[in-house]
């Protein structure tokens, strides 16, 4: 019974550290195409945090001219300056953002595609110990978070340390007592309103989190419910599920009580803090120290100091987990990528014969360093052969096609093509004379016309029809309506097994291959598909070295060479007669159990 559920890896949030810094300045690549844009957006953005730093001192200066009783025109003046400031702060406030974002849009474009073409190139053993679901964050939930945070956290942070700097500097040129007496207490109040905050947030997330369980009950028992209803275990599953939402209950009665008491500490400390610092400053006034708007301008830059405090606060969280996102992307970038070339970039090298050699090759996977797959192994290919390997599971049979392919690199040995070192040849090129047909085939969710095409991407219609006839697949072509541009569905899920191979075996003829490699092309379909699926891996093999792996030993008996593995080690090599003349061999044996069978 599935449980349905999909977990999305989590955001990794990480100290700031002079290493997670370095990571992050090293996003700078991607921005400085776009710094000019940059520049004038910081330049929109100190203009912006100026602004909102004279428009207290402007309010403050209103109601001193006010209480003095000054003419109606200065008064008036004051107001027009308040409000051309305003006007000011608007538009550059618009410029900055624009400019923001259009710099983050091309630069997390930039920094997408980059980590995309990184990704794409690197070795299969980087794919084999990573989780799709993983790379695929990295791409999408990182390079969002990247792109909130240059958009937004950054440029407000910035903002921020303008504000609060330039705001406490201001304050203490009005009344340096006043100024020691707020910083004694407001900031103090707002760090712990924000840590009281992020308990209550983080209170909340375990609230979201059982939520989300007591959803995967409703989700799996629904899926399940033949199961359920077979079993008899309807109320077996209401208990589960009443227990469930009534934990949630629980724990949102107890989430209340501490989103009540936060408010009571907003209200108490916050408002409080301000309230001292107009008790404290109407003492000042009364005294003669500072006038009224002086007040006012103070308890508005203490409001502007608090807020921007309580926001860089939640700002520098952000950039924990922004710091935490650079690494894991950078991470990737330290991955060393395959050494390839587009094909159309390669000197024009003659085909491979298709001879093949493997000289003392031993190899390991980097998860089991000390487990060898393939041990001190050594075969000769002759062009234009068909090469069997049989053996039980886990002897080393799909490890030598994915060694020919250079899927992996050997530790020890050689792989030798028409005599020539395979590591003389350009990878590309190299896989270029390969074609694999495995068992489980994957189409592209696309038209049957593009998935033909993969194996040859500039091949003309009537290249695509040939190689569909070869393949046997051009009977169900020619019966969908769409024939050619048929939506083959998410990895081919419209069409079925023995369909999908063929497919396969087309844009294997596309490619036209000097060494084909068949990975138990027929071993999950019924008798019909095999017959023409079989048929068509006949017609493909002609011309060309072919090496099949098979379960089903009657496919191969007509093969020029079989090769008989055993954990990792040649155990013998025949024809099928020869092999059937050994007394105690392996081949003899499965062969006579299947047939027995």
């Amino acid at each position: 019974m599935s449980n349905g559920k999909h977990e999305t890896p989590e955001i990794k949030q990480s100290k700031i550290t002079w290493a997670g810094l370095s990571n992050a300045f090293k996003l700078y690549k991607y921005i400085r195409p776009f710094r000019v844009e940059y520049a004038f957006g910081l330049l929109f953005l100190f203009g912006t945090s100026a602004a909102t730093l004279a428009f207290p001192k402007l309010m403050g200066d209103l109601v001193t001219a006010g209480n003095k009783g000054q003419l109606a025109h200065n008064i008036n003046q004051t107001a027009l300056i308040l409000l051309g400031v305003l006007l000011l702060q608007s538009v550059f406030s618009y410029f900055r953002t624009v400019l923001f974002v259009n710099v983050t849009e091309k630069t997390l474009a930039y920094l997408r595609q980059s980590t995309y073409n990184h990704l794409i190139k690197l070795p299969l053993k980087f794919f084999e110990q990573r989780r799709v679901g993983e790379l695929n964050s990295r791409i999408s939930s990182d390079v969002t978070l990247l792109q909130e945070t240059l958009t937004t956290t950054l440029a407000e942070f910035i903002r921020e340390i303008l504000i609060i700097s330039g705001g406490i500097t201001l304050l203490a040129f009005t009344s340096i007592r006043l100024t020691l007496f707020m910083l004694s207490i407001l900031p103090p109040m707002i760090i712990i309103v924000y840590f009281f905050g992020k308990f209550i947030r983080k209170f909340s997330k375990i609230v979201q989190k059982e939520v989300a369980n007591s959803n995967t009950i409703v989700e799996e028992t629904l899926q399940g419910i033949q199961s359920v209803k077979t079993y008899t275990n309807e109320f077996l599953e209401i208990a589960r599920y009443k227990k469930k939402t009534s934990e949630i209950a629980k724990i949102g009665i107890k989430s209340g009580k501490y989103r009540g008491a936060f408010s009571a500490v907003i209200i108490l400390g916050l408002f409080g803090a301000i309230v001292a610092v107009i008790w404290k400053g109407s003492i000042y006034m009364s005294e003669g120290s500072i006038d009224s708007g002086q007040l006012i301008a103070f308890v508005v830059y203490s409001v502007f100091i608090g807020g921007n405090i309580s926001g860089m606060a939640q700002d520098i969280g952000q950039l924990q987990k922004f710091i935490g996102a650079t690494e894991d992307l950078f991470e990737i970038f330290e991955t060393e990528e395959e050494v390839l070339v587009e094909i159309k970039d390669i000197p024009h090298i003659e085909p491979l014969n298709g001879n093949i050699e493997f000289k003392d090759l031993s190899f390991s996977y980097p998860t089991r360093p000390d487990q060898a797959v393939l041990h001190n192994f050594n075969i000769t290919i002759i062009k234009n052969q068909m090469i069997a390997l049989v053996g039980p599971s886990g002897a080393g049979k799909s490890t030598f096609a994915s060694l020919l392919l250079h899927l992996h690199s050997s530790s020890d040995g050689q792989i030798l093509f028409d005599g020539i070192d395979s590591h003389d040849f350009p990878l590309s090129w190299l896989r270029g004379q390969i074609a694999l047909v495995p068992q489980d085939i994957f189409l592209f969710g696309g038209t049957i016309r593009e998935n033909i095409a993969y194996g040859k991407p500039n091949a003309t219609d009537e290249e695509i029809y040939e190689a569909a006839l070869k393949a046997n697949a051009i009977e169900f072509i020619e019966r969908f309506p769409e024939k050619f541009e048929t939506i083959v569905g998410e990895r081919g899920t419209q069409l079925s097994g023995g369909q999908r191979q063929r497919i396969a075996i087309a844009r294997a003829v596309l490619k036209d291959p000097r060494i084909l490699i068949l990975d138990e092309a027929t071993s999950s379909l019924d008798s019909e598909s095999e017959r023409l699926v079989q048929d068509a891996l006949e017609k493909l093999m002609k011309g060309r070295t072919s090496i099949v792996i098979a379960h089903r030993l009657s496919t191969i008996r007509k093969a020029d060479q079989i090769l008989v593995l055993d954990q990792g080690k040649l155990i013998e090599k025949g024809t099928h007669e020869e092999l059937m003349q050994l007394d105690e061999g392996i081949y003899r044996n499965l062969s006579e159990l299947q047939f027995v069978g």
